[in-house]
Order: structure tokens, then C-alpha cells, then sequence
């Protein structure tokens, strides 16, 4: 039998009276019984649905046939939800059918905490009610507010929560509200049905007294009880010194001063207000009388005062006309009518004190309405009354005060009245910057108290306070104000001091010292869109912030206007700077920098402006085309909706630099010329745009133009054996060929002999034979590429015979044979030398066709890049196991031969800008200096020597011609020229070959951020977005931006390569997967791979000539690593720099070879299968 606590009292019986029963339990399940009645037949499935939640639950009875199953228990999750539950039943067709449905509303959980506080705005008659209850899984949709009011029982449903809070305003004043208790309400309709279920009370009872309101209408009266016999001769009695004066706390009611009453309240008893009871709100039972107040008890007054007489006054001393303090006696009746109904109050607290003494406070009950008191002393005296109710279980409140009565007894006996005149017409005159005066309407017999304070100064921080006078109110009785900050702001008001009497203030005047503004305004560019202001400020100086403002065109609206761009906090600091950004290029601005004050308005003073013409962006050559001699050029400038006809921009500067540098000025209306240039010559082309003050180069764009064929050719000069060829250049030539052979018969071999490399526009033709016909051809070359041939057909004169000529022309025949026989024989047992110390088998291995490929020559930028003899050794594939096993033997001794001559390429090829004193610091080591044809060329608006400076060079590879930059590690000088290269090339791909330090050596610069910060690296700016540690190298993703430019560089630093060496042979895996992974990004990025170690020559080279074979070996079957190391060569010295990594190369190549073999080999097993298949 389940014990009846466990269940609640709540069991809900279906309306036709069946006893399918729901019970929910303390812990909120629900459990479901069935009973005989609800059974159909035992054959049935009897299951139940329960629909409240999220989603449905179904559960099922057991089955049963005589014995009803056991009630099924559900855990409700949420407390004050209403659920449905249905019974089923399902026969042995399926066929189900709803038999009942019951309700059920769970109880909400209680209110777990409250806090009762005053509701500010009316503390009298409203509350904050601030509660807190469990929020998960609890529902409720009112709660219900139960307490007692006095000894009236309140209750109300509230609706009205936020956040756990709700304020009541309709309390009664001074009322004592106990057992106050919130029950959260839950509420539900079904089937016309109300369902309500109230939480229990899970709180401690609250108490709360709400303030009561103050007593009304404050009345003072005050008698002269002893008199001087001068006074009684005079005439005067007591009702002549009596004095009556008001205080009006409710100006709905009318002033009334109450008559003398034959019953009066006696003296109540005093105590401080400094006393810890006092403080705590509970008034004490009896406290000792106020200093002032006569010791003796004073009689019942005839007059009708209370607790007053008159005493009989004798003849005073023959010349004594003024009274000394010890017999000075005064009678104070204060009266008061009670709080604004309807006000629960139990007494009056009366404040009586006088200047330079404590307070003392006299509690009376509700009934009394007056107070009497005696005064013997003199001095300032001020009277307030408050009211409080104490009444129940609730803590004792009391009313704010009504206004204070203050008045003044003179050692003399004189009574003074408090002073209520205010002075009036106040005004202040600024003098200057430091110095005002004040001004007032003058008042007879008093003097003037004029109050000072600065209303700024609390507003600003104490570490950032720019004032120090006026930060607390300072009075004076000078109308002159000095010590005062520009930028300030301060509050006057003026009082009348009638000793001791200070009267009401005047209305406040409020003044502002105008700020004095900024000095020094500065500007310093940063690029086509960003500038840094740079300003002052004075000493002295008070204000709230500094306003940025620019006045530029706006193209999106047609107009010119000052625009806020941003405002800075003011600081103790004396300087301040900003960074403008998002500025149009080539735009003209001005900047204006002014102090605002704290101030109400605020204000501004003293513009500081100055003004700017951005540098313009740099153009973009969209297009270069040759034809007929000239350069058709294109570009274009910020994006396609950029306006030209507001912008700055003077003109357009374009330079086809070659070995003749041709300029020419466009018209900034225009984006594209014509330039006439001679062919024969590699240019690069620029354009500039140009503005009053800066300028902006685009990224250059080469041009190769082929030669073109010579002008004229002339023959001058016959004679029997030579003939003199005379010509005129077209273009540019570094020099000429000239061939020269006989006509002969058609069919007929032609001894044509080799070209002659002239340098000048003449050359003499010489043993030629008499009387002969010859075909002679002139090409020009530039840069290694011919022109076509220029033919002319000349005849040498008829030779007269001469027996003394016939026999010397045969005897100077043999000799010529001789000599020529004996130079053949050089040549041949020069070539048999050649062969034995290069044995590659050159009837094997050796493949013509691998010099070219795409039926060029690869390109080279110098004309003697390689000498007169080019250094080749191309091998076929199948074959490079047994050339690699044959070049291995004695110690690599044939390596070493083809490495010595690897060394004499390139010595010849200038590098005079590596020279140059202003570079020389620029270099790693002074052994290794960049080719001048190939270097890389800084862009600088600088017009220094040396500012172009980089050591770097441009390497072709497999598919460009400025595939790769090898460049030196960076040095701490030049790390920020290194970003500048990487911007300005457009890289998104450096390659690291090395660390930092090597074997206690600096080897390369930590030219990156140490912490994902920005790092500033000149005018670039370099954030590491990313880093990921390999075991063999590390990669890392900077963004790189300089000014609205920002470009994702990717950095590969692979950590396991010694200097001048090479990874371990086991190693030699890692360095290609490391090769195939900068590879693959570099297809998916743009502009040349960076590369470098510390010279930039020997593991760069390497892994250059890695990166090219690998692509290289996948679409081809031989190989020329001599070629390729010395086409390397030619475009930066050293390159490769030790014969192990020469030796290196060749491993790796033999690696890759097998990898490309394996895979064949895999692709033609899949391809039988699936053809047997």
C-alpha cells in the first residue's frame, strides 16, 4: 500500500464517473492506475498517451487476465505544465480506439528567495519586489503576493515580473506590511475548465514598513522672558518681543499659527542624534536635556505658554542697560500639523541645535501637535521635525525632514530672523583666460559671499584631472575669481552674510572658459589612403575631448562638407596623434583638430586645420602590345568606378625603360598611349601617376622585342680578295653576325664557313677568291635572339696572274694546310681528354633535343651569362641508375669535374649596383653579390643611390621566367626592405631553408612576429595568423598590409637542412614531400616563390632545382642537371654552392625517377585487370 504522504491530494475522476485515476506525487511523477471499469477485455492492449512536453510519451500495461496490472509512473520534467493523459486500448485486430482522457497540472516550484526594498521615487507608498526561483523546467504565469496590512489580511495575483522584478506602488505610508509570502501560479484551460495550481512558500516571511510621510505646516514662535529695565521704560512687554514666522511645506495648505491652549504637552525628554539607537531607529526612553535649556523646572505661564512665566524683574545696576548672556532667556513654541492622510505614524521626532554643538532630537507621541522650549544661550539655532511610525513586528522608519527653521540670538539679547533675500541681476564678466568678475544687485547691511566650483573637474578621472582649483566649493567674500583653466566650466552663486546669518543663494550662473586649442599640427602620410595627425596642446588647459574633422569632395554625394571622423579622450599628456584611414588616393583634404569641453553646450574653440593631397594608388598595366615599332600601353586605376575628373592626379608618367629609357607624359584624362620604341631590346614598362606632391609606380611589365633585320646593306671596297659589307642599324643590336659563301651550282655543296660576331656597322670580308660570286647574310642579335638574315650578293674583281703570286699563293697554301692539320690534331686529342675526364656517355646517354624545349632556348638575361660554351649533359632516364653508378666511382671524382666546371659560369657577368658603398651593408657576405641583370629592384619614391637595393635575384623555372627570387636571409637592417620585396612582387610563398641560429651562429634575422600580435616592419604591417609545427618544418600564415592593401603570405621553414649540406640520404624523402607541399601551393597562389637560406646560393639552389626537376621528371624522360645548375648559375652566382649538393640533386632525381616507375607500374596492372575483366 503506497503511504499516503508520498502522494498528493490530487486525483482526478473522469466525469462518467469511471476510476481511471492520475495521482502526482510530492516528487512530481504522475501515476496512472487502471481499474476493473476501464477494461474492455483482457485480450486488449491497454496503453497510455501523455502529451504536455516537447514531445509524446506512450507507455503500456502490462498484461493481465483476472489481476489488474500495476500503475505506471511517470517523471513530469517540468513543474506548473499541465499534461494529458489518455488510455488506449488496442485490440487484437490493431485496431486502437482513445478510451478516457484526464488532466493534470503540476505544481510550480517555489519562490526560493526575496528581497523587499525601497521603491526610490516613493519610498512612502511603493516597493521592489526582487525574487528568485528555479528557472529550468519551471512554469507559472502569475504570482501571488499574500501579507498583512496592520491587522487586514491582503492577497493579489501579479502578473507583472521582469527579470525577477516588480514594483508596487499603492502601499499606505508608514504602514507595517509582515508575513509577506510569494507563491508562484500556474494556470491552465481545458475543456472550458479552469485548472489552477499555486506553489508552496519556500521563502522566509518578509516585513517592510513603507517611509511616513513628514508633519505639515512648521510654525515657530519665540518670547523675550526677561527683560531690561531700559526696555520696560520704553514701553515694551513680552508680547512686543514675541516673534512669529512660518514654514510652508505644503503649498496646497494655507499657513496657520496656533494660539496659546490652556493644556499643554509637558517636556519631552532629549537625546543625541549620534546615538547608536537613534541610528538604528529606535527612539530611547529617556535621554538627558539639551546644554541650553535651564536646569530648574519653569512654572506654569500665566500668558498661556506652556511650562513659561514671566519672573519679576528687579531694578536693574545704575548704568546697565544690556543684559549679559547668563541672563538671557527665550521661549520657543514650535507647532505642527500632522502628516497627509492617510499616514500611519506614532510620534514626532523635533531636532533642536545650535552652531558648534551636537544635535539633540526629543521624541513626542502622535497626539501632540506643539513643543515648548527655553533658550539661555546665544547663537544660530535650527529646527526641524520629522515623523515615524514604530507601530508592530516591522523596523521603526521615520520621514525625511521638512524644511529647516533657522533664526539667531545675539549675546546681546537681540533676536534675528532668517534671512530669506537672495541676491539678485548676477552676472560674471570674463576678464581673460585665468581671471573673471562677478557682479550682483548690492543689498544694505550686508556683505557678500560668492561661491566658487568647477563642474568639470568631477567629471574627469583623478589620473587624468587637468584642474586643481575650484575641484570643491570654494567661498569668498572678493568678487574677483582667479586661478581659473581654459576649457572649464564653473558654477557661481552669490549669498548675503548678515553676521552670523547666511541668507538663501542667488541662482546659479554658469560660465565657461572658451579651451585654448592645439599648436603643432602635423601630418605624416602613410600611403595613398592612411595619415597620421600629430598635435600639441598648452599646459594649461581643461576639456573633454579632441573632434577630428575633414573636409574633403564626396563623390557618393556630390558635395564638400566637414566630416566628424573621430573623437579623442583627452589625456595629461601634452601631445596626442590619430591614424586616418579608408582616405581616397590623390584626393585633396583638410584636417581640423579641436578641443571640446565637458560643458553644457560645449564647447569648441580655436580650429586647427591642415591640409593634404593623398598619394594616388598605383596604376595597373592591363595590356602591352608591339606593333609597327610602337608600344600600345593600358591601364588602369583604382577600380572600375573610380572618378578621375575630382581627383588630384596632374598627369601619367610612362617609362619604357631598356638600354635607352623613353618617357612620355598622358594627360590624367587618358589610360592608354602609344610609344614609339626600337626593337631589339627587353623594356620595362611603367606608369606613374603623379600628383603635386607624390607619385605612385605601377608594378613593372617586361617586354621582349626580337631584333629587327639591318636597313640597308652596302658592299664598298671590292677587290680581288675581299670586299668591304656596309649596313644601317634598325633598332637595338648588341652585335652582328656576317657569313659569306660561294654561289654554287644548284645541288652542289655550299662551304659555307661560321658567322663572324661584328661589333660596328662595317666589316671587311678578307680571303675571298678572285673573281667570285658570294652570297653574304648580316643578322643583328640582342639578348641572344637573331633577327632575320639581311642578303646581298657581291663579286670579287678578276685576278691578274702573276707566276711570283702563283708560286707564293701555293707555297702559303701547303703552309696553311700544315697548320691546319696541326690544329686538327689539338682538337682531337683536346676532345679524347674531354672524353676520358667526362665519360657520359655521350652515344648512349646524350639527347640533343633535351636543349630545347618548346623548340626555344631557355631564357637568359645576359648575353655572356654562360661564356661562348654552355655547359650541358642531358641523360635519358632508363639509363640514369648506371650514369649515376658510373659517376660514383673513385670517390665521385667525375661529380667533382663537372662541379669544377660549374665554377667559371657567370664570372664574367657584372654585379656593379652590389658594389656600391651605399649597398655594401646591405650583404650577408661580401662573396655573394647579386648579377645586375637579374637583381631584384626595390620600388621607392627615394630618390637615393642604393634605394632599389635588394639581394635578390629572379630565377626562371619550369614553366616562367621569374619563376623563383633566391635572396639572402634578412639581416635586422633589412628585414624591412625583405616585407617590401614580398609586397611589392606580389608573393604569396616564401620558402625557409635554415634557422635563425646554426651552431651558435646568426644565420638569418627573426624578421617575423614572435606572438600572433601586429608587428610593424616599417610602413608594413605583419600579423601571424596561423602556425603549425612537422617534425621537419613548420608552416605559418602572415598577414601582410600596408596601408587598404592586405595580402595572406604563406611561410614553409624547413628546420632540418644543415649549411652547406645536405639531409641525411634517409632524408631525402622529407625534402621532397617538403618540395611537393610548397609546390602545391604555389600553383594556387600568384606572384614568384621566394626563396632563401642565409647566402640565398646553397640550399637555395638546391631546392630549386628540386622544385624543377620534380615538374621537369613528370612530363618528360631524361634529364640535364649540369644544364640546369649552370642555367642557375647564370642568374645568380653560386647557386648550387657544394659539390654534396650537386651530388644531392642527382640522388633526389634518381629518387623521383623510381617514384614516376612505380606509379607506371601500378597504373598498368589496374588497366590488365580491368581489361581481363
Amino acid at each position: 500500500m503506497i503511504p499516503i504522504l508520498t502522494w498528493l491530494l490530487i486525483i482526478i475522476f473522469l466525469q462518467d464517473g469511471s476510476t481511471f485515476q492520475v495521482a502526482l506525487t510530492q516528487d512530481n511523477c504522475l501515476v496512472i492506475s487502471l481499474e476493473s471499469p476501464d477494461v474492455l477485455s483482457t485480450k486488449s492492449v491497454y496503453l497510455v498517451k501523455i502529451t504536455g512536453e516537447s514531445k509524446n510519451y506512450f507507455f503500456q500495461f502490462e498484461e493481465f487476465n483476472s489481476t489488474l496490472p500495476s500503475p505506471l509512473v511517470f517523471n513530469a520534467t517540468y513543474h506548473g505544465l499541465y499534461y494529458i493523459i489518455t488510455l488506449i486500448a488496442v485490440n487484437s485486430n490493431m485496431a486502437s480506439r482513445s478510451i478516457k482522457s484526464i488532466t493534470v497540472l503540476t505544481k510550480p516550484l517555489p519562490v526560493s528567495h526575496v528581497v523587499i526594498h525601497d521603491y526610490r521615487p516613493s519610498p512612502q507608498t511603493g516597493v521592489v519586489f526582487e525574487v528568485q526561483y528555479p528557472e529550468k523546467f519551471n512554469v507559472f504565469s502569475r504570482v501571488n503576493i499574500s501579507y498583512w496590512e496592520g491587522s487586514h489580511f491582503r492577497t493579489v495575483l501579479y502578473k507583472d515580473f521582469f527579470k525577477g522584478k516588480t514594483v508596487f506602488n499603492h502601499w499606505l505610508p508608514g504602514t507595517c506590511y509582515g508575513n509577506i509570502t510569494l507563491q508562484l501560479v500556474s494556470e491552465a484551460s481545458f475543456n472550458k475548465s479552469t485548472l489552477v495550481e499555486y506553489s508552496g512558500v519556500g521563502h522566509r516571511p518578509q516585513f517592510h514598513r513603507t517611509v511616513p510621510f513628514p508633519p505639515r505646516n512648521i510654525s515657530v514662535q519665540i518670547l523675550r522672558l526677561n527683560l531690561s529695565f531700559t526696555d520696560l521704560l520704553n514701553g515694551k512687554n513680552n508680547e512686543d518681543s514675541l516673534k512669529k514666522y512660518q514654514d510652508f511645506t505644503e503649498p496646497e495648505s494655507s499657513a496657520e499659527m496656533f494660539e496659546d491652549q490652556n493644556e499643554r504637552s509637558t517636556f519631552p525628554s532629549l537625546y543625541n542624534s549620534t546615538d547608536p539607537q537613534y541610528k538604528n531607529n529606535t527612539l530611547p526612553e529617556a535621554t538627558s536635556q539639551p546644554f541650553w535649556w535651564a536646569n530648574e523646572t519653569l512654572p506654569p505661564d500665566t500668558d498661556g505658554f506652556v511650562n513659561g512665566v514671566l519672573p519679576d524683574y528687579e531694578d536693574p545696576p545704575v548704568g546697565s542697560s544690556v543684559p549679559n548672556s547668563s541672563s538671557l532667556s527665550f521661549k520657543l513654541l514650535i507647532s505642527w500639523l500632522p502628516p497627509k492622510a492617510p499616514t500611519a505614524y506614532d510620534g514626532f521626532n523635533i531636532y533642536i541645535f545650535r552652531d558648534g554643538n551636537a544635535s539633540a532630537v526629543t521624541a513626542v507621541d502622535e497626539s501632540a501637535h506643539e513643543f515648548v522650549a527655553e533658550m539661555r544661550e546665544p547663537g544660530k539655532y535650527w529646527v526641524e521635525i520629522t515623523s515615524f511610525s514604530s507601530t508592530g513586528s516591522c523596523e521603526i522608519r521615520e520621514s525625511s525632514a521638512a524644511k529647516a527653521i533657522s533664526f539667531y540670538i545675539s549675546p546681546a539679547g537681540d533676536w534675528l530672523e532668517e534671512m530669506t533675500e537672495k541676491p539678485r541681476d548676477v552676472a560674471v564678466k570674463i576678464v581673460n583666460s585665468t581671471t573673471a568678475v562677478v557682479s550682483w544687485a548690492p543689498s544694505p547691511n550686508t556683505s557678500p559671499i560668492v561661491s566658487v566650483v568647477s563642474l568639470t573637474c568631477p567629471k574627469q578621472k583623478e589620473s587624468q584631472r587637468l584642474e586643481k582649483h575650484y575641484c570643491k566649493e570654494v567661498n569668498s567674500s572678493s568678487n574677483i575669481i582667479e586661478n581659473l583653466v581654459p576649457g572649464a566650466q564653473y558654477k557661481v552663486a552669490v549669498y548675503f552674510q548678515r553676521s552670523p546669518l547666511i541668507g538663501p543663494p542667488s541662482k546659479a550662473v554658469l560660465f565657461a572658459i572658451d579651451p585654448p586649442g592645439v599648436t603643432d599640427l602635423l601630418l605624416y602620410p602613410l600611403g595613398p589612403s592612411a595619415v597620421v595627425l600629430g598635435w600639441r596642446r598648452p599646459y594649461l588647459g581643461a576639456f573633454r575631448k579632441y573632434m577630428v574633422e575633414m573636409f574633403y569632395f564626396n563623390p557618393a554625394a556630390m558635395s564638400s562638407e566637414w566630416t566628424p571622423y573621430y573623437e579623442v579622450a583627452a589625456t595629461v599628456s601634452l601631445t596626442a596623434s590619430v591614424k586616418v584611414t579608408h582616405l581616397l588616393p590623390a584626393w585633396y583634404y583638410k584636417f581640423r583638430v579641436t578641443m571640446v569641453t565637458w560643458g553644457e553646450p560645449q564647447l569648441s574653440c580655436c580650429d586647427t586645420t591642415v591640409s593634404f593631397v593623398t598619394a594616388p594608388v598605383a596604376p595597373q598595366i592591363t595590356s602591352v602590345e608591339y606593333s609597327n615599332g610602337l608600344l600600345h600601353i593600358t591601364w588602369a586605376y583604382g577600380d572600375g568606378a573610380f572618378d578621375l575628373s575630382h581627383s588630384r592626379i596632374l598627369h601619367w608618367q610612362v617609362i619604357a625603360e631598356g638600354k635607352n629609357r623613353i618617357k612620355k607624359s598622358v594627360s590624367r584624362s587618358g589610360t592608354a598611349t602609344v610609344i614609339s620604341v626600337p626593337p631589339g631590346d627587353i623594356y620595362n614598362i611603367t606608369v606613374t601617376a603623379c600628383t603635386e606632391r607624390s607619385s605612385n609606380t605601377s608594378l613593372p611589365h617586361i617586354v621582349t622585342l626580337d631584333p629587327a633585320p639591318i636597313r640597308t646593306l652596302f658592299a664598298v671596297n671590292k677587290t680581288q680578295t675581299s670586299v668591304t659589307l656596309l649596313w644601317v642599324e634598325e633598332g637595338i643590336a648588341d652585335y652582328f653576325e656576317v657569313s659569306c659563301w660561294q654561289n654554287r651550282e644548284p645541288g652542289a655543296e655550299t662551304n659555307q664557313k661560321d658567322p663572324v660576331a661584328v661589333f660596328s656597322h662595317i666589316v671587311t670580308i678578307s680571303s675571298l677568291q678572285p673573281d667570285t660570286s658570294y652570297n653574304c647574310s648580316v643578322t643583328s642579335i640582342s639578348h641572344r635572339t637573331p633577327s632575320a638574315p639581311t642578303f646581298l650578293t657581291v663579286s670579287t674583281l678578276v685576278a691578274e696572274l702573276n707566276p711570283n703570286v702563283v708560286v707564293i699563293s701555293v707555297l702559303a697554301l701547303l703552309s696553311v694546310l700544315l697548320i691546319a692539320l696541326l690544329f686538327l690534331m689539338l682538337i682531337v686529342l683536346r676532345r679524347k681528354h674531354l672524353q676520358m675526364s667526362r665519360d657520359c656517355g655521350a652515344g648512349t646517354f646524350v639527347n640533343f633535343a633535351s636543349l630545347e624545349k618548346d623548340g626555344k632556348l631557355p631564357y637568359n638575361w645576359n648575353k655572356n651569362g654562360l661564356k661562348k660554351r654552355k655547359l650541358t649533359n642531358p641523360v635519358q632516364l632508363d639509363d640514369f641508375d648506371l650514369y649515376i653508378k658510373e659517376m660514383s666511382k673513385d670517390s665521385d671524382y667525375k661529380f667533382s669535374l663537372q662541379f669544377e666546371e660549374l665554377k667559371m659560369v657567370g664570372l664574367d657577368i657584372p654585379h656593379f649596383a652590389a658594389d656600391l658603398p651605399s649597398n655594401r651593408g646591405k650583404n650577408r657576405y661580401t662573396n655573394i653579390l647579386p648579377y645586375d641583370c637579374s637583381r631584384v629592384k626595390l620600388i621607392s619614391l627615394e630618390a637615393d643611390e642604393g634605394a632599389d637595393y635588394i639581394n635578390a635575384n629572379y630565377i626562371p623555372g619550369y614553366s616562367a621566367a621569374q619563376e623563383y627570387i633566391a635572396t639572402q636571409g634578412p639581416l635586422p637592417e633589412t628585414r624591412n626592405d625583405f616585407w617590401k620585396m614580398i609586397l611589392q612582387q606580389k608573393c604569396q610563398v616564401i620558402v625557409m631553408l635554415t634557422q635563425c641560429n646554426e651552431k651558435r651562429r646568426i644565420k638569418c634575422d627573426h624578421y617575423w612576429p614572435f606572438t600572433p600580435e601586429p608587428v610593424n616592419y616599417g610602413d608594413i604591417t605583419v600579423e601571424m595568423a596561423s602556425e603549425e609545427e612537422q617534425s621537419d618544418w613548420a608552416q605559418r600564415v602572415f598577414r601582410v598590409s600596408y596601408a587598404d592593401e592586405t595580402q595572406c603570405v604563406t611561410h614553409f621553414n624547413f628546420t632540418a637542412w644543415p649549411d652547406h649540406g645536405v639531409p641525411t640520404v634517409n632524408a631525402a624523402e622529407s625534402v621532397l614531400q617538403f618540395v611537393q607541399v610548397v609546390r602545391q601551393k604555389a600553383l594556387k597562389s600568384k606572384g614568384p616563390v621566394t626563396v632563401h637560406c642565409s647566402a640565398g646560393v646553397g640550399r637555395t639552389g638546391t631546392f630549386i632545382a628540386l622544385d624543377w626537376l620534380m615538374q621537369h621528371i613528370r612530363d618528360h624522360e631524361f634529364v640535364d642537371i649540369l644544364g640546369l645548375v649552370s642555367e642557375l648559375r647564370s642568374h645568380r652566382m653560386s647557386m648550387v654552392q657544394t659539390e654534396e649538393q650537386f651530388v644531392f640533386i642527382h640522388q633526389c632525381a634518381q629518387l623521383m625517377w623510381k617514384k614516376k616507375r612505380q606509379q607506371f607500374r601500378i597504373s598498368d596492372v589496374i588497366y590488365e585487370n580491368v581489361s581481363k575483366s
